[in-house]
């Protein structure tokens, strides 16, 4: 079992972070350890799943590492992430698999999966 998936961001880009997370994926940010707060970044859940961002003095976004993130109704996420303006590519090389790719404002990778025909 995995407790948590952790992406890097760039410092001073909580915001940014939040307005993408939370409003855009409808994740509940919660709060972070006094200890680690210190440190910057933000900690989400929601729909199953625990993400943390933390921030990275030499930041570069995770373009070919991802979360793959389980849904149901994945033209639903689709649809929701390229009306907000974020890039929804879809691919078929999966086998048993509908699947896109897209990325959050910090340039990760994140993929959204469903399998065909039925509920994750």
């Amino acid at each position: 079992m995995i407790h948590h998936v952790q992406l890097a961001c760039p410092p001073g880009s909580e915001q940014l972070s939040r307005d993408f997370y939370e409003g855009v994926l409808g994740l509940t940010e919660i709060p972070k350890p006094p200890l680690l707060a210190a440190r910057g970044g933000c900690w989400f859940r929601g729909h199953g799943i625990e993400l943390h961002l933390g921030v990275e003095a030499d930041f570069r976004p995770a373009r070919k590492a991802h979360p793959g993130l389980m849904v149901e109704d994945l033209d639903h996420w689709a649809r929701r992430l390229g009306e907000a303006g974020y890039p929804v590519d879809f691919a078929d090389d999966f086998p048993g698999m509908r699947r896109f790719h897209s990325a959050d404002p910090h340039g990760n990778r994140l993929e959204f999966l469903s399998p065909e025909g039925g509920r994750p």
